[in-house]
């Protein structure tokens, strides 16, 4: 897609958003959506991008394009089994793949969302999911029981292990994605939300969860990460992070002995941890 195309496909999301809620949408409304999740799908655009300083932002009206989708569809039955049908806005059902696409999905109810860029190379092992606006980058897998949530942005060669969880996002519209970065390994029954950015190379070990309000401390550089109502919590390049736990300093809870759960940095990633990791290309 040209810049020009983008910039007009951006107005014309930009006009129909302008729409106040129960004032029916005109009739080219649907084509619009249709032209933004197939420019999704291929990759043409992305409902977030990383700016010249490294930061990772959203891009408004693309999820204001999304939300469309929702707005405009009516609910329709899907799939082609008798026994197990699904109900969903027409405008956003599944995505269908070719063999071109070059993306393994492997029998046993795993499910990719209309609008969801999966790059060649990527492995999807049953059952998981993937939702609309999201973006995986080459050489991916998404393990069994995983869920890749809407607009959510994964890296090449990323491991996303069983029951890992990236949340997603579509409102507030300027409110930026998950960001799992090149490299990246995420733990069996992690979860990762509200805007959490992992930097390349990153491990996350089993049971980790990361959000907005989650302080990670790190062990090696003797600091603490948080968010803030403006800016995403961020795990460093290379960190190694494990569950750990903090203790209560005050009160009752003091007197009890209690902790509360915790991430922690234990390391940064050396060529030990790679080679631990490396076992990831056999299973490709």
């Amino acid at each position: 897609m040209s810049g020009d195309s983008t910039a007009a496909l951006a107005g014309h999301i930009a006009e129909l958003a302008a729409y106040p809620p129960g004032v029916p949408l005109p009739p080219d409304a649907e084509i619009v959506v249709a032209q933004l999740l197939d420019a999704l799908e291929y990759g043409e655009v992305r409902a977030a991008e990383q700016d010249h300083t490294g930061a990772w932002r959203a891009v408004p009206w693309v999820k204001q394009g999304i939300l469309l989708g929702f707005r405009v569809g009516r609910i329709v039955r899907m799939g082609e089994e008798e026994l197990f049908p699904f109900f969903d806005k027409h405008t956003i059902p599944v995505r269908r793949f070719t063999t071109g696409d070059a993306v393994r999905i492997v029998p046993g109810g795993s499910s990719v969302r209309k609008g969801a860029y999966l790059a060649p190379g990527v492995v999807c092992m049953p059952p998981m999911f993937v939702n609309v606006g999201a973006w995986v980058g080459a050489g991916t897998m998404i393990d069994s029981h995983a869920l890749v949530g809407s607009c959510a942005q994964i890296g090449a060669r990323v491991h996303l292990s069983a029951a890992a969880q990236i949340g997603g996002v579509l409102e507030p519209i300027n409110a930026a994605p998950v960001v799992i970065e090149d490299d990246v390994v995420v733990g069996g029954n992690c979860g990762v939300y509200e805007g959490t950015v992992v930097r390349q190379k990153a491990v996350l070990g089993a049971g980790v969860v990361l959000t907005r309000g989650t302080p990670v401390f790190d062990l090696v550089r003797e600091t603490v990460y948080r968010g803030s109502a403006t800016a995403p919590l961020e795990i460093p390049a290379g960190a190694v992070v494990v569950p750990g736990s903090r203790q209560v300093r005050e009160g009752w809870g003091h007197s009890q002995g209690i902790a509360i759960q915790t991430p922690v940095i234990v390391k940064y990633r050396d060529d030990k941890t790679d080679t631990a990791t490396a076992l990831e290309s056999w299973l490709r």
